[in-house]
């Protein structure tokens, strides 16, 4: 059975992780500062911006905890987005966090990690356009608050470990927002004003497929650091995607035909490389 720690698997995205990766024969270590809802898997409290906590967890050295060698490292936990407190904090609070975590790893001969970074470095929220649509993982990162420039900050940690050791894997998985079927119940209303979800070309991701794509990137081959934007197949809006950026932004180059709802947050190299295939979408929910 594969060992793995998850840091944040009380969250939002992490509840999802874990349950899918434990139905797929996954032993897992949850570290988060707060405690799971449902205890499917091993927890223990662990404070990811001190240092010595972090690496006590990933040698495995909790007492009547899962215990490593670990096989892999997902790592989640942060502050989850811009403006939930002051920008010094989230940038502070969830930069020390993956240099403790990927620092951590090295030191544990860990070479197998996933990490959570952000449709943000795209250049959400797009008061500025974008530079083409689909957008993709071909341009420069466009940080453009505090949160996004310390998933940068994280990318390019990533980067230089990957050049120290050739051996080594980290995939950063730029999700979307978050949602789960009980969100779905608000998607409708969007409808009536394009301009409410034009901060992310109006994409977001399911749960359960953010899942699937981290399972899919901890199983994968690749080698060095491999960053793939992480979307559901569809908008949140009714309205065709091609319709939508012609209203909302008319002067963006489309870079290819879109068809119907298709989602304007290219998953093309998701699904090319990693063979990820979105199952859910929340037409089927509402």
């Amino acid at each position: 059975m594969p060992r793995v720690v998850v840091t944040g698997g009380s969250g939002k995205l992490g509840r999802a992780c874990v349950k899918d990766l434990v139905g797929h024969g996954y032993e897992v270590l949850n570290i988060d500062l707060n405690p799971p809802r449902e205890p499917i898997s091993a927890y223990s409290k662990i404070d990811l911006t001190d240092y010595g906590q972090v690496l006590e967890a990933m040698v495995g050295g909790i007492n009547d905890r899962l215990s490593g060698p670990f096989d892999g490292i997902v790592h989640l936990a942060a502050i989850p987005a811009p403006g939930l407190t002051a920008n010094s904090a989230t940038f502070t609070n969830n930069t020390a966090a993956s240099y403790n975590v990927f620092q951590a790893a090295r030191q544990a001969g860990i070479r197998n990690i996933v990490f959570a970074s952000s449709e943000t470095v795209l250049g959400l929220p797009f008061d500025m356009p974008p530079p083409y649509a689909p957008v993709d993982e071909a341009y420069p990162p466009r940080p453009e608050s505090a949160y996004s420039l310390g998933k940068v900050v994280d990318e390019t940690i990533a980067a230089q470990y990957c050049r120290w050791d050739s051996e080594l894997k980290m995939i950063g998985l730029r999700f979307s927002n978050v949602m789960y079927p009980e969100d779905y119940k608000a998607f409708p209303g969007f409808d009536a004003n394009p301009l409410i979800r034009k901060w992310n070309l109006w994409g977001y991701i399911d749960a359960r497929d953010g899942a699937q794509a981290i399972r899919l990137a901890l199983e994968s081959k690749l080698k060095g650091l491999e960053v793939f934007v992480i979307a559901n197949a569809d908008t949140v809006m009714k309205k065709p995607s091609a319709e939508l950026m012609a209203e909302v932004f008319p002067k963006v180059k489309m870079q290819r035909q879109v068809n119907g709802n298709e989602t304007l947050l290219s998953i093309g190299k998701a699904k090319k490389v990693l063979g990820y295939t979105p199952e859910h979408s929340w037409r089927k929910e509402v």
